[in-house]
């Protein structure tokens, strides 16, 4: 069959060529596509260890691990020969027709060690959204099974993140997200995020985080707990801010949990696989899930791979009561993604990176970053394990140290992030509140020349700021 078009040629393209091409064709998520064509996108081309290259020669500091996933950098071998290996051997088949590939069971076992006391069963998906929307059907098939089927109701976070497909959107309670599509979906309900910062500087940390906690009592209450089936958080907000939470909440959510019967879900996407010093960030938190939602750092990133690890109480329901699961994804056990991850967990493990985050260089990003705190754009910093997030302010006093917010049409962290591209170094804004996410291999010489920027980037934040008569 014949086409008009001619084939694009691999030919050396120019930047603005690839450019006006991308501007053509390609419809990047989480964009302002009227925006993004008249500006025109970066071109990344390579990749090794913690940099990029642009299509420009110009070497970034990749200080978000792509996005919050490649935890063992660029460029690791073993991973690029896992792919290379199974792909050769058996690119793909599916999980249906009651079949099972060699490397999906191998990850199972491997998911199973890795994981707390109790989880013993692994559902694969393709990304972390997917995930999500498991957690959703899996959690009211538990119910139903159990004889409950008026437990519909799961219970969020504001400002929570949990991906971006219907039901993981609805789970999460970004505001500008449900401005669109119509959500949340029926039967998914929010309540406010443990944000000291913002919500709670009128009592101690460990007091709000009690006072936070007891929100989710409050919403229970209020639905009727026989009507609520699940809460789902994740063990340090994400994308919504690098967001810790006190070390009294946590605790206080299972007691909740527990107390009323609820499944407690913890959305590992972005804090599993040692992003917080430990596998799994609720055990650097000090809770017990019923069920576990993965992706990103268990490949890191190099195949999309995702899933949700099933505790004993759930899955026990699911196997033994019996019936179809009529849920599931083409993709869901992807040989070749599955071998990739078993290189990459092996990776983890002979390497000791987990331990490495935990004791060395998670402990040295944190006090580099509490340095900050002098600077006098720098109302508060935070940090858990490979994850930080300074924030934005004016006007420090003796009075008030922490500062006073900027006005939000200021947009003073996108300023801010203008001057980290421009300086070669990722650093994401979300409002005021500037975060990292570095590869877990990262060197203490290497955060010191990301800390290095940073500051220079807030130097000629505060330069502008000044200048504009801002502050």
């Amino acid at each position: 069959m014949s086409s008009s078009k001619a084939p694009t040629q691999p030919a050396k393209r120019s930047t603005q060529e690839w450019q006006a091409a991308d501007a053509r064709h390609f419809l990047h998520p989480f964009t302002d596509f009227k925006s993004l064509a008249q500006k025109g996108s970066r071109i990344i081309t390579k990749a090794d260890n913690i940099y990029l290259w642009d299509s420009e020669g110009k070497k970034i500091l990749d200080g978000m691990s792509g996005l919050w996933c490649v935890n063992v950098g660029y460029g690791q071998q073993s991973l690029i020969d896992a792919a290379a290996k199974q792909m050769a051997e058996l690119p793909f088949y599916n999980a249906f027709f009651q079949t099972a590939t060699m490397p999906a069971i191998e990850l199972a076992e491997v998911l199973a060690e890795i994981s707390p006391p109790g989880f013993d069963h692994v559902f694969f998906t393709g990304s972390g959204s997917e995930g999500n929307d498991t957690i959703v059907r899996m959690v009211r098939r538990y119910w139903d099974l159990k004889g409950q089927p008026e437990r519909q109701v799961i219970i969020g976070r504001i400002n929570g993140y949990h991906g971006s497909t219907m039901a993981g959107a609805s789970l999460g309670g970004m505001s500008g997200m449900h401005a669109q599509g119509g959500l949340p979906i029926p039967n998914i309900t929010h309540i406010e995020q443990p944000h000291w910062f913002e919500l709670g500087q009128d009592m101690s940390r460990e007091a709000f985080g009690c006072k936070a906690a007891g929100w989710l009592e409050e919403k229970i209450l209020a639905l009727g707990a026989d009507k609520v089936a699940a809460f789902i958080g994740e063990p340090v907000q994400g994308a919504g801010g690098v967001i810790v939470p006190p070390s009294t909440y946590w605790p206080e959510i299972q007691r909740i949990c527990d107390k009323y019967g609820i499944l407690l879900v913890s959305d590992e996407v972005i804090c599993g696989f040692g992003r917080t010093g430990n596998w799994f960030g609720c055990e650097t938190m000090g809770f017990k899930p019923d069920l576990m939602t993965f992706a990103k750092g268990v490949s890191s990133g190099y195949i999309p791979l995702g899933g949700v690890l099933v505790g004993d109480r759930v899955a026990k329901v699911l196997i033994e009561e019996g019936g179809e699961f009529n849920h599931g994804f083409t993709y869901s056990g992807h040989p070749t993604a599955c071998a990739v991850a078993l290189a990459n967990l092996k990776l983890l493990r002979e390497q000791h990176v987990v331990e490495h985050v935990r004791e060395d260089i998670g402990p040295y990003l944190a006090q580099r970053f509490a340095e900050l705190n002098e600077h006098p754009l720098v109302g508060e910093t935070q940090s858990c394990g490979m994850m930080a997030a300074l924030q934005l302010v004016n006007g420090k006093s003796a009075q008030k140290p922490t500062g006073t917010a900027f006005a939000g049409e200021l947009e003073v962290g996108m300023i801010c992030r203008k001057y980290c591209f421009a300086n070669g170094l990722i650093m994401r804004a979300v409002g005021d509140r500037m975060i990292v996410a570095p590869p877990l291999v990262m060197t203490r010489p290497q955060i010191d020349e990301m800390m290095t920027l940073i500051r220079l980037c807030l130097d000629q934040t505060l330069d502008e700021l000044t200048q504009r008569g801002l502050l």
